[in-house]
């Protein structure tokens, strides 16, 4: 994993992080402190364990591996189901613009691990004393609601655009190798988390497109003048698929999850109902991974403390009535889909979007609710250096111009053949489904196919000649 050894400096001995890398959310209803999270304990045990995979790819293909050690499960391929899975055109039901209601749209299948019912799972044979190594007295936080705290926003903003936004680049500043290519259609005033003022905080920016059905997930995001971004990381998710990260890759997010999955929505609280786990964060996590979390943030050599994508579940029999509508909501999904582990940050923050309609007054009741209220759902597999899965970066078999020299501004079909699980074209196109698009160049461009897989990505290119 090249992006593991990148951005690191030498000093006395080890390896240290010359950037910080993406964190936890700042602040909601009270500061969510030490968020900082470092790849050093992760890359220091992938140096002494991991025997990097790849394969092998000839001419103007290259190949990078996110494996380790050991066998594991793929990923890849969406389903049906509610919301989800499915055509594109499923996302049009999501209305437009920050904040926008999805309307009942459910991002990914509904057999996604985000959206699966786990009320009735096991629990984790280690559970009583994960929770007590938590803090078994330490409340819930809703690290969102309305209104502003030290001057930004309580929560974690989106946006949702449609066709008419055109695609920009992305610029990386860290985090490149591990990060999904532009361009993306990311909106040159689309919210930052921590607006008004997000200064140098996590500053991520998500962006849904109801048009195509991806999801854009940017960290440490500066807009620039020109229209393209600046970026430490970013992800592209497939709104359609089950999508695995490879495995050791991060995301925006430390955990390598997708972060919107994990929001606490008004709009969907407004229905009365959350149809998926949330997004929460703990101080101390170890050097460890639940699938289909990808990357861990180790902050702690304690074997209780938490892989990145551990789940906890609210007690079914943790009574909720005396709650308000809203809160009873939110803790009727913990009981139903529990709340996932994405980051290292304050203990028992569980994240949402920003919004007027809030109260954050009943939002604080959440606070009466235990980590004791909780189990831990059974962790299996757990992945640690010496068991990462390991297998072969997508082949690309094939990858062409029809026709390869034109006139500028005539219209160019790309093909390719791969085993990879998903695509991005750069420049012009983006993240892409099956294995064709459609370019039209002013000017002689070499265009590049980064196809990935759970374990790591290939790239192939091809140039148009313009007359």
């Amino acid at each position: 994993m090249a992006s593991s050894f990148a951005n690191l400096r030498y000093t006395s001995g080890i390896l240290i992080p010359a950037v910080p890398l993406p964190c936890s959310p700042a602040a909601a209803l009270g500061h969510n402190s030490g968020t900082m999270r470092t790849k050093m304990g992760f890359v220091l045990i992938l140096l002494l364990s991991l025997l990097i995979a790849g394969c092998g790819v000839s001419g103007n293909q290259s190949a990078s591996s996110g494996g380790g050690t050991g066998t594991g499960p793929g990923g890849g391929g969406g389903g049906g189901g509610t919301g989800g899975g499915g055509s594109p055109s499923a996302c049009s039901a999501m209305s437009l613009g920050q904040g926008a209601s999805l309307n009942g749209f459910l991002p990914f299948p509904a057999d996604n691990a985000w959206n699966q019912d786990i009320s009735s799972a096991a629990v984790d044979p280690n559970s009583a004393a994960i929770i007590n190594f938590i803090g078994p007295s330490i409340g819930l936080h809703p690290d969102f609601g309305s209104g502003e705290y030290n001057g930004s926003d309580i929560g974690i903003p989106y946006v949702v655009v449609g066709s008419s936004q055109a695609p920009v680049n992305i610029n990386f500043t860290a985090y490149g190798d591990e990060s999904d290519p532009g361009p993306m259609p990311v909106p040159a005033s689309a919210p930052i988390e921590g607006d008004p003022n997000p200064g140098s905080g996590d500053r991520h920016v998500l962006v849904l497109d109801n048009a195509n059905c991806w999801l854009y997930e940017l960290y440490s995001s500066y807009p620039n003048t020109d229209g393209s971004w600046n970026a430490a990381s970013a992800a592209v998710w497939d709104l359609l698929a089950d999508e695995q990260r490879p495995w050791t890759w991060t995301s925006a997010d430390a955990a390598g999850l997708p972060i919107f999955a994990g929001l606490a929505r008004y709009d969907e609280v407004a229905s009365g109902q959350i149809r998926h786990a949330l997004r929460f964060t703990l101080a101390q996590s170890r050097a460890a991974f639940v699938p289909p979390a990808s990357h861990w943030a180790a902050n702690s050599s304690n074997s209780l403390a938490a892989p990145m994508g551990m789940r906890l579940r609210l007690k079914a029999s943790y009574d909720i009535s005396g709650f308000s509508q809203t809160n009873q909501v939110i803790l009727t999904a913990l009981k139903k889909y529990g709340m996932i582990m994405a980051d290292n940050g304050s203990s028992m923050y569980i994240s949402g979007a920003p919004d007027s309609r809030w109260n954050n007054d009943d939002l604080h009741n959440l606070g009466q609710v235990t980590a004791s209220a909780f189990d831990v759902v059974q962790m299996n597999p757990i992945y640690t250096a010496s068991n990462v899965p390991q297998g072969a970066a997508p082949v690309i078999s094939s990858f062409s111009a029809s026709p390869a020299t034109v006139a500028a501004g005539t219209a160019v079909a790309l093909s390719w053949n791969s085993t990879g699980t998903y695509f991005v074209v750069s420049p012009q196109i983006g993240a892409v489904r099956g294995n064709q698009a459609t370019v039209t160049p002013a000017q002689t461009t070499t265009y590049t196919l980064y196809a990935t897989n759970p374990y790591g990505r290939t790239t192939a290119t091809v140039t148009v000649t313009v007359q």
